[in-house]
């Protein structure tokens, strides 16, 4: 079953997954979600990722990260730009989630970054994400 939005369905697998403290999840692959989870593995949200191949488009399997006491690193993530509304921000114009604390991230003509990379680069994007 084609979905509409791939990136939705990948922070809602990886949301549930985290919930009941699952190892890893599979997620379709597109570009755009090998480069969150890249951005989500260099920001230490989750432990690693490895690109599955199979006759059809293939899987992304995810290592979720949790901290000494069992608690998901990953604590809120919400999609903010949507297929009905897209969100565009300059990279001055990219908030900064919880202070610092948490990540936007950002799909740019460089690619999928985070919005700490997006302001160190000076160049602005779709707003896809944010993740604490």
């Amino acid at each position: 079953m084609a979905t509409s939005d791939p990136i939705a369905d990948m922070l809602t697998r990886i949301r549930n997954a985290s919930r009941v403290r699952k190892a890893r999840v599979n997620v379709k692959r597109s570009k755009i979600c090998v480069g969150l989870a890249n951005v989500l593995k260099d920001e230490g949200y989750i432990a690693g990722f490895d690109t599955i191949e199979d006759t059809n488009q293939g899987e992304i399997r995810v290592d979720l990260k949790y901290g000494d006491r069992g608690e998901s690193v990953i604590q809120q993530v919400q999609r903010v730009s949507k297929p009905g509304r897209r969100v565009y921000r300059g990279y001055q114009e990219l908030p900064r989630v919880l202070d610092g604390l948490g990540i936007s991230v950002v799909s740019t003509s460089l690619g999928v970054l985070s919005d700490r990379q997006c302001r160190q680069r000076k160049v602005g994007g779709e707003l896809l994400c944010e993740v604490w």
